[in-house]
Order: C-alpha cells, then sequence, then structure tokens
C-alpha cells in the first residue's frame, strides 16, 4: 500500500511540474509597454537632426487651428533677418485685420504697435488681428501673404500642408499633419528671436492696460519647454506643437485632434517624458569651434579653418554606451583657392560596431581669395630664404 502511494504522489508531482514547465514556455514575454495617446495624429521629433522617435499617423491631414501661426511667424522671422523689414517697424491695423473673430488684441482700425510687439502678440496672445496686421504687412495683403506660406511650405518639402490664412480660422483647403508641423517648429527653432518671443508668458500691450498671457501653459507645467504654439476650434479640437530642451536634448512634441481641454497638454507631456526617458544627447562638436587648419593652395592665405557653424549632438537610446560611437573626420589634403565662407570641406562622420550611423558637414571657417600676383611673389621670398 505504502509502494502504491509513493507511485501515485511521484506521478502526480511529474505531472504538476510538467504543466508549470509547459506554462512557462507558453507564457508571453515581458515587452516594454507601448507610448498610447488619445491625439488624434502625433510625433515626437529630436530637433538637431529631425529625425522621428515615436510617430501616430503622422501624415494624416488635418485642421490645425492656431499652431497656423508657426508658419506666419516663420515668415516674419525670415523677413526681419533678410532686412525686408525691422523690428521696431510701425505696423498699422487695417480694418480688415480688426474685423476678425476669435483670438484677438481688439486692434482698431489705424491702432499702430511695433513690428516687435505685433510678433509677441501672435506668439503670446495667439491674435488674429495681429497675424493679419503683420501678414499684410510684409506682403501688402492676406492674400500674397498666404501665397507665400505656400510656397514656404513646398521649399521644406511638406506634402501634407495647405494654408488658407495666416491665423488658422476655419477655412476650406486649410490642413496639415503632425510631422509637417514638427519641420516647421524645426526652422523656427533656427532663429532665437523666436524661443525669445515663444518663451514669454505675461506680457503688458496699451502701457498695460491689455495682458497677454500665454496660451502654452507647459512653459509653466513643464521644465524645459520654452518654445511652441496652440491651437483650438471646433473642427480641429485641441492642438500644440511645443519644444522642449534638457540636459542637451531638444525635443519637438506635437499632437493634434486631442478630444477635450487640457489634453493637448496631458498628451504632450506624455511625449516628452517617453523622449526623455528612452534617448540621450551626446554632444560631438559646437558651433563655430576649429576642427583642423588645413592647406589651401593658390591662396591668399596658407590655410583655412575648418568648422561647423551650428553645434552637433548625436542622440542615441540610454541604453547605448557612448564609448560604442567613433568620429572620423573626412577631410582633404588641401583645398585650392578661392575658398568661400561655409563651403562644404569634409565631413564628420560617426560610425558605431564599424557602421555609420550619421554624417555631417564640414565648413570652411572664412573666405580665402585666390592670391594675388604679389602674394604669389611674397611666398616665393619666403621660401627661398627659407623662412
Amino acid at each position: 500500500m505504502r509502494r502504491k502511494w509513493l507511485t501515485i504522489s511521484v506521478l502526480i508531482a511529474t505531472l504538476l511540474v510538467g504543466a508549470c514547465a509547459g506554462y512557462a514556455r507558453t507564457a508571453p514575454a515581458l515587452t516594454v509597454p507601448q507610448l498610447e495617446t488619445t491625439a488624434t495624429s502625433a510625433v515626437l521629433m529630436e530637433a538637431h537632426s529631425g529625425q522621428i522617435l515615436y510617430a501616430k499617423n503622422p501624415e494624416q491631414r488635418l485642421p490645425m487651428a492656431s499652431v497656423t501661426k508657426l508658419m506666419t511667424l516663420l515668415l516674419a522671422l525670415e523677413a526681419v533677418e533678410n532686412g525686408q523689414v525691422k523690428l521696431d517697424d510701425q505696423v498699422v491695423a487695417s480694418e480688415h485685420a480688426c474685423s476678425l473673430g476669435g483670438s484677438q488684441i481688439y486692434l482698431e482700425p489705424g491702432e499702430k504697435f511695433t513690428f516687435q510687439e505685433m510678433l509677441i502678440a501672435i506668439a503670446v496672445g495667439s491674435a488674429n488681428d495681429a497675424s493679419v496686421a503683420v501678414a499684410e504687412h510684409i506682403a501688402g495683403s492676406e492674400e500674397a501673404f498666404v501665397q507665400m506660406m505656400n510656397e514656404r511650405a513646398a521649399r521644406l518639402g511638406l506634402k501634407n500642408t495647405h494654408f488658407s490664412n495666416p491665423t488658422g480660422l476655419p477655412a476650406p483647403d486649410h490642413y496639415t499633419s503632425a510631422a509637417d508641423l514638427a519641420t516647421i517648429l524645426r526652422q523656427c527653432l533656427e532663429h532665437e528671436l523666436f524661443i525669445k518671443i515663444s518663451s514669454i508668458y505675461e506680457y503688458d500691450l496699451r502701457g498695460g492696460e491689455f495682458k497677454l498671457w500665454n496660451t502654452n501653459k507647459l512653459l509653466k507645467w513643464y521644465r524645459g519647454v520654452d518654445a511652441g504654439k496652440t491651437g483650438w476650434t471646433t473642427e480641429a479640437r485641441y492642438c500644440l506643437a511645443s519644444s522642449c530642451l534638457r540636459n542637451n536634448l531638444r525635443l519637438i512634441a506635437v499632437v493634434l485632434g486631442c478630444p477635450e481641454p487640457k489634453s493637448h497638454f496631458r498628451e504632450s507631456i506624455k511625449l516628452f517624458n517617453y523622449g526623455y526617458a528612452a534617448y540621450k544627447a551626446l554632444p560631438l562638436l559646437a558651433a563655430g569651434q576649429t576642427v583642423k587648419e588645413i592647406p589651401v593652395q593658390r591662396g591668399a592665405r596658407d590655410s583655412v579653418g575648418v568648422i561647423s557653424f551650428k553645434s552637433i549632438t548625436l542622440v542615441l537610446p540610454k541604453a547605448d554606451k557612448e564609448s560604442a560611437y567613433r568620429k572620423e573626420w573626412r577631410l582633404p589634403a588641401y583645398v585650392t583657392a578661392p575658398v568661400r565662407k561655409g563651403q562644404k570641406v569634409g565631413e564628420l562622420v560617426i560610425t558605431r560596431e564599424s557602421k555609420e550611423v550619421a554624417r555631417y558637414p564640414l565648413l570652411a571657417a572664412y573666405d580665402v581669395p585666390s592670391a594675388s600676383l604679389p602674394d604669389i611673389f611674397r611666398k616665393a621670398c619666403r621660401k627661398m630664404l627659407g623662412q
């Protein structure tokens, strides 16, 4: 009897072990939770290279409401930089600009503000009347400015964007995608003035009689956010394109079609949290840092400095070891004059396990004109004298 019970016990134990082993083999492997968002469309972009780190329906064409004003601001900033307008220009409000509804600073026909104040009203207060006043000041009419907006979108290679006005008020054939908006914001971030005015949280107009409050609440709610533009209409719902800089890593988050109030802030924070938890920045080269001097043949100078005009940063997964990445300077033995400032003279190539992961241009730091006859004579004399 004792032997019989022992046999039965062994059999039961064997069956239990087999069952547990079978469960272990068929149980699903643990996976990293995927980012989920209630936004209809969303993109998280690394600003330095433009690499997209997360996307949901990134190419879907959607209304963008007042996030439209990113392109309005971009054209305005470019007009300042190319000398077409000045920040202290007086912008006079037309009757048409004053007739718009929605967010506004309640311009009166003939009322004047400086161009810079108008830009602040657009960036901080999302003012529709200021947007049209700026458009008319730059292009002569709102229609001409809208044509400029679409031409600029085409030059940026945006395939899913078309503008019908500079404000974002509902209009036929006015749409964008999250990926395209991220590209527009990335272009805006090239301008220091954009970050300066976009990060203003409150501003007094008309000698303090009218106060602007920035509609981008992430400026206060999320550490590192310093730029962006909100939008809302019944059609577009809640939208936000914003940028955040932490530990040399700048991220751009775009959410379109968020369903309820403040959800565009919540969903953008999700994107930023995801990005900063998963990625880190490895600075490679400071803006303007000289990499090397390379010889110049037949030039007024014997050599030219090699630099990058912009800082170079590599963004990589946090799990990666920085030591696994190698820098390779690909430079010629010499260049021949004339050399132009900004001319590409070489490349910085980044490799990991002998595979290329990134490539950056290296440029001439200044002009080197061709040598004149007196220059050639002086160089020949120095060689003869062994100098």
